[in-house]
């Protein structure tokens, strides 16, 4: 969370995590698409060799709370391979709630426990706590054959606590719904500190219509 005090802007930064070509721009793409066109900014492409980074504002005039506090979400998603993984850290420094999008066929579970360990260990090299960091969990490629079981995604992610979403993004089941289940939680993380609801008069109901999703 980036707060501007002399200006009273608040920013949010959302980061899609996971292995190369578990489906993290394809999320970010469906969500785009969905989100009003005057509550969205252009999806703005960073070109990597066969990968890249995507990112677009939510908000791009900010949202308006009655106190007067201006408030934008941003929406990134990070290279994939391991070999920019300076860049992924750059990215994911600062943000406020990560979706880690996982791969669900049976033969990509190695790189999506080496994506995870990247992931753990980059937030510690950058001072950020994975264990208090509003974080959803999304299996992708449902759609495809030969893919662990609902039943095996729960007993390995049961205990943990956090949110797990089972989606097709190619075919835009569950891309939204993933994105507004880590809205939601980035709204409780940031209302702790900030008192958006009590303070700014900004409920989780209004910060969410306002980003354009679903309530």
């Amino acid at each position: 969370m980036k707060f501007d005090e002399s200006r009273r802007e608040v920013t949010f930064k959302v980061i899609y995590y996971g292995p190369a070509l578990s489906g993290k721009t394809t999320n970010l793409l469906k969500v785009h698409d969905h989100l009003p066109r005057e509550q969205r900014g252009d999806l703005v492409t960073l070109d990597t060799h066969n990968d890249r980074t995507l990112f677009f504002d939510l908000l791009p005039f900010f949202l308006i709370a009655p106190s007067g506090l201006r408030l934008k979400l941003k929406a990134y998603t990070v290279p994939g391979q391991v070999r920019y993984d300076s860049t992924r850290k750059a990215v994911l420094s600062g943000a406020d709630g990560i979706v880690f999008v996982a791969d669900s066929q049976l033969n990509q579970q190695f790189n999506n426990a080496q994506s995870l360990a990247t992931l753990e260990s980059n937030c510690k090299a950058l001072g950020m706590g994975l264990d208090k960091l509003p974080m959803v969990v999304q299996f992708n490629k449902r759609d495809l054959p030969d893919v662990l079981s609902e039943k095996e995604v729960h007993e390995r992610w049961g205990q943990t606590g956090i949110p797990v979403l089972f989606a097709s993004a190619i075919n835009d089941v569950n891309a939204l719904e993933t994105f507004v289940k880590v809205c939601r939680l980035v709204y409780a993380y940031c209302d702790e500190e900030m008192h958006l609801d009590k303070e700014h008069g900004l409920p989780e109901e209004a910060f969410l219509k306002n980003l354009g999703a679903p309530v």
